[in-house]
């Protein structure tokens, strides 16, 4: 990447430091600290980005609670205010599409193409929602007492302060996650990044200002866990919505009961993907390739676990080699790189930790090293491990990086127990060209989302989330407003 290739808003958003977004107005952390957000591909700095602190994180949540009372522009703003206002914000999202891309690419790592389909994804979150704004309806609910007549109904209403922290691995449609069923529901939000990719963020912030969001219902906070920890501990915030680690989301719950907030948590994951030897073994190889290595394997619901059907085991696992080595790894904004780095130096030291680990206890690489891919920048090539136990750390934990650990299997309940056997629940996947094996299968997978003979379809209108220690709660779909809001009864006797 090279100066002349970034847009003239995009040099211009990189040439001063960003600040902290409260009550509408761009400020510097109260104790004027800052940190480098850094360009993964090239390890060079960025732009210097203020960094929040607890006191910041107060200040935020007074604004938002500001905005949520009675009698703001906020609250006299009407639901069909509301979705006109996010319905305009997806448009200029599209307005400013190639802006966001660029940002996104050069702070998180992942190719230019696979950075501009994220922008349309939270493009498309604020024009769906913007539906949803105008139809929080309640119910009329028959009550009846001899000799007595009264009017029973339910009503959906806002939570309040809904604080968001979000990952690395989508910055920008994570942030959409966390703001927009917020706003469609009436709530006020305070928005914490990850350290490592704040940009987008922060410039979603400045055209929702730009938009007319009024001043306090979105606030922004880049700065390290002590930002987000202040928030789960506030007493003023009402609910908390997380999506990362599974450590991280049983601290935050753990935080939350101090004051019992609301919390909805998108934890992480280690899907299992199986193929009968009766599949298309052509897609499923492909779907296979896709699953493990899509954005750099650094997505929760990637198929990292691949079982394999004993007889074609061996055809399967050439296949899913010869793809991951015709991956291409460079720069972002190359047009021919279909896998940037990984996020960043920590990121990358684990992966390459949990790589040579297996390697070290017996494994062996049909792709991939365990060594960088580039001399500079956070790269590493696409992985395949065969010769993998169920008690290796690589097949039992979240690695996230392009690594797909693969062993055979002969039976359909043998699968199902290895495929269940792990405390994640998010995603998992079937390919066989007999239907009734693939919901049969499917049907026995203790997962949120499970795929049969695809991998990574998606629509904003379907909901997300898993089992077991993958999380509490949804997102998107008409489910992903049921944790954003509070549900009243009314009884009225009729007199």
């Amino acid at each position: 990447m090279s100066e002349s290739q970034l847009l003239p808003a995009v040099s211009s958003f990189l040439s001063s430091p960003r600040q902290l977004l409260i009550d509408g107005e761009w400020v510097d952390a109260k104790d004027g600290q800052t940190f480098d957000t850094v360009n993964p591909a090239t390890e060079d700095v960025l732009v210097k980005v203020a960094q929040a602190s607890a006191v910041d994180a107060d200040r935020a949540v007074v604004a938002a609670r500001n905005a949520f009372e009675a009698g703001s522009p906020w609250q006299r703003m009407t639901p069909r205010e509301r979705s006109h206002l996010l319905w305009r914000i997806g448009d200029a999202i599209d307005e400013r599409a190639e802006e966001f891309a660029q940002l996104e690419s050069l702070d998180n790592g992942k190719s230019l193409a696979s950075a501009r389909g994220d922008v349309g994804v939270a493009a498309e979150l604020f024009r769906y929602f913007a539906g949803w704004a105008t139809k929080m309806e309640g119910t009329t609910i028959p009550m009846s007492v001899p000799g007595r007549e009264f009017h029973a109904y339910t009503r959906r209403e806002a939570i309040g302060v809904v604080a968001g922290i979000v990952p690395w691995n989508f910055p920008l449609t994570m942030a959409a996650f966390k703001i927009i069923p917020s706003i469609t529901a009436g709530n006020t939000v305070v928005l914490k990044p990850a350290e490592q990719t704040p940009l987008t963020a922060l410039y979603l912030g400045q055209l929702l200002l730009e938009a007319g969001v009024p001043a306090g219902v979105v606030n922004i906070l880049p700065g390290f866990g002590d930002a987000g920890a202040a928030l789960v501990d506030h007493f003023d915030v009402d609910k908390v919505a997380f999506t990362g680690s599974t450590e991280v989301g049983k601290k935050i719950a753990a935080g939350a009961s101090k004051n019992l907030k609301k919390v909805s948590l998108e934890l992480g994951g280690k899907a299992p993907n199986i193929i009968f030897n009766d599949a298309d073994l052509e897609a499923a190889i492909a779907g296979a390739a896709l699953a493990g290595y899509f954005n750099e394997g650094q997505c929760c619901v990637n198929g990292s676990r691949l079982y394999v059907q004993r007889d074609v085991f061996d055809e399967v696992i050439a296949g899913v080699a010869e793809a991951a080595k015709a991956i291409r790894v460079g720069d972002a904004f190359d047009p021919a790189t279909t896998m940037g780095p990984l996020v960043s130096q920590e990121q990358h030291e684990k992966v390459m930790g949990y790589v040579r680990g297996a390697v070290a206890d017996g494994a062996t690489l049909a792709a991939g090293s365990p060594d960088p891919a580039a001399d500079k920048g956070y790269f590493f090539s696409p992985t395949l491990i065969t010769d993998v136990t169920e008690q290796m750390a690589v097949q039992t934990d979240e690695i996230f990086g392009p690594v797909i650990t693969a062993i055979p299997f002969d039976t359909e309940d043998e699968v199902v127990a290895a495929a269940n056997n792990t405390v994640y629940g998010l995603a998992a996947g079937v390919w066989s060209k007999d239907i009734g094996t693939a919901h049969r299968v499917g049907s026995k997978l203790r997962a949120g989302t499970v795929w049969l003979n695809t991998w990574h379809a998606d629509d904003v209108t379907l909901p997300r989330g898993g089992f077991k220690q993958s999380g509490w709660g949804r997102e998107l779909g008409s489910f992903g407003l049921d944790d954003y809001t509070e549900l009243k009864t009314v009884i009225a006797e009729l007199r």
